[in-house]
């Protein structure tokens, strides 16, 4: 894996997102996560999607349960 990814969860946060009944933007989902206690915003969201930021264990299991996902369907995604 490239040094450049620092999450493998991130193509999978994204598809959930997008797969939402109502597509989720980013800037909702950063929303939603704060609203469940995580200090997240929209480009940690975009950072995140892309691999570019880490993702804590805490803000793993918040972002299963916001997206409605098993946390290990999120570190399935893990071929980049």
């Amino acid at each position: 894996m490239p040094e450049t990814f620092r999450n493998i969860i991130g193509p999978r946060v994204k598809e959930a997102r997008m797969a939402q009944a109502i597509r989720l933007s980013q800037s909702s989902f950063a929303r939603i996560l704060q609203i469940g206690g995580l200090k997240i915003d929209r480009s940690a969201i975009a950072k995140i999607e892309t691999g570019r930021r880490p993702v804590t264990d805490f803000e793993l299991v918040a972002i299963a349960e916001a997206l409605g996902v098993q946390v290990t369907w999120l570190l399935e995604g893990g071929d980049h």
